[in-house]
């Protein structure tokens, strides 16, 4: 059997998403890998952990869902999905070429690169920076190489996709010679998503990346915003960590940077009184930004399904929040989403082919699209087609047009149809894609 197997993880804090691929020798297109299999592995470090396997093609049909009881960290995830991958699915090992891992942050970074030990102790380093996903990915690498020796792990940056923000979008404003050399600045994240929504809209609008201005919402339990001209990005809401920005399930997204000192004090109240400081180290503060805010601490759940499920919306009375804490969380939500579209929509000079959603809740939430679209016609932007709205989870596609208008996109006449669109993105496709295009690896 041919070596040609690339394997693309996404990894979290307690999950790891695996997706396994061949490539094709030859193509007419840009699309130059098959899809093999999905698995997948959440509750990782809450035992036991909850295990999927599914063949997507092949002599060999497996479709299992079970709780695993010996995986207790990524090592042992990994491990229990290879020993899956031939005594389930009958594929050898040996055959995969190339790991495509999905790493949060990577610094300066402008190409993906290989796992070597100088490689792996920058992204070590930049841990600090993505805690919620980096360390994690850092383990599964360090598992690859135990278990692959052979196969060689390249890390996908989701920084190199923002790395054209022109520098007075990326810089703070701060004291440059400090700022400078600790790298404090605008690296922006969701690269790898944003980078296949950009593909994928090009394709289905028939123009060339360069001719299309996009403001795309990638919107999950981590959520950014990105403007992209022509093919490359402009803006993105989430900065020098993916903290900045919109809120998530367990993030803050942007807040007053006061706000954690006088929100840890002893004092019960706003104070600058020295006696009542809880002397908040960066650790703690980013702990609690991190993982003890977002609409979790709002409503005490990371389901933002169950959410809107609660959120009273068939009622338009903006007072409701405050007595309903999941239509506090939801406005909320869609107000910070309103504050980026509404900025890139300027910065674009209203010129935009199309608003796009991508992610868990972008691609799932008919009422968190309606009620965006609802705002955003004063912009110019086509009405929202209930029916397509409605269906897009059953749609195979990879974009689906949930507004009114047609497909063509005529950047050279008087005005560009702002159209309504998501796009079911796909990171580990991205991955996995990108490397099999590059002919060097082969």
């Amino acid at each position: 059997m041919a070596s040609n197997l690339i394997l693309a993880l996404n990894s979290g804090s307690s999950s790891l998403k695996i997706t396994l691929f061949a490539r094709r020798e030859d193509s007419q297109d840009d699309h130059r890998v098959d899809l093999l299999l999905t698995s997948s592995l959440s509750n990782i470090s809450a035992p036991p952990a909850k295990f999927t396997f599914q063949t997507h093609s092949g002599s060999k049909q497996v479709n299992k869902s079970e709780e695993v009881d010996s995986v207790n960290d990524h090592a042992t995830a990994f491990a229990h999905f290879l020993d899956c991958l031939e005594n389930d699915a009958g594929l050898d090992r040996s055959r995969i070429v190339y790991i495509c891992h999905r790493v949060v942050h990577g610094g300066d970074y402008a190409e993906p690169v290989i796992i070597d030990q100088e490689s792996y102790e920058k992204i070590e380093h930049l841990s600090d920076l993505a805690p919620l996903h980096n360390g994690a990915a850092l383990s599964v690498i360090h598992a690859c190489i135990e278990k692959l020796p052979s196969t060689k792990s390249i890390a996908y940056f989701d920084t190199i996709f923002h790395r054209p923000i022109p520098i007075h979008i990326a810089s703070c404003a701060i004291d440059q010679s400090i700022a400078g050399p600790k790298g404090l600045k605008k690296y922006g994240f969701h690269g790898l998503s944003y980078a296949f929504v950009l593909r994928a809209v090009s394709n289905f609008l028939k123009q060339a990346p360069e001719n299309l201005n996009l403001i795309v919402l990638h919107l999950g339990s981590g959520a950014s915003a990105c403007a992209i001209k022509h093919g490359r990005s402009l803006d993105t809401s989430m900065g020098l960590t993916p903290l900045n920005g919109l809120p998530g399930a367990t993030r803050s997204g942007a807040i007053d940077p006061s706000l954690i000192f006088h929100y840890t004090n002893r004092a019960g109240r706003i104070t600058h009184d020295p006696s009542f400081a809880a002397h908040v180290g960066v650790t703690e503060a980013e702990d609690i930004l991190n993982r003890k805010s977002g609409w979790k601490s709002l409503t005490g759940t990371t389901d933002f399904g169950e959410i809107s499920k609660n959120a009273e919306l068939d009622n338009p009375d903006p007072s409701i929040a405050s007595r309903n804490p999941n239509r506090l969380a939801f406005d909320l939500f869609l107000d910070r989403i309103l504050n980026y579209v509404g900025s890139y929509h300027l910065k674009l000079q209203g010129e935009v082919d199309a608003l796009v959603f991508a992610g868990g809740i972008g691609e799932r939430s008919t009422e968190l699209r309606q009620m965006v679209a609802d705002k955003v016609q004063c912009l110019g932007y086509e009405s929202l087609d209930a029916e397509s709205n409605a269906n897009v989870a059953k749609s195979r596609e990879d974009v689906v047009q949930i507004s009114t208008g047609g497909t063509h996109v005529d950047v050279d006449g008087e005005a560009r149809k702002k159209r309504i669109l998501v796009c079911h993105t796909d990171e580990q496709f991205e991955m996995a894609n990108n490397c099999a295009l590059n002919e060097s690896r082969w």
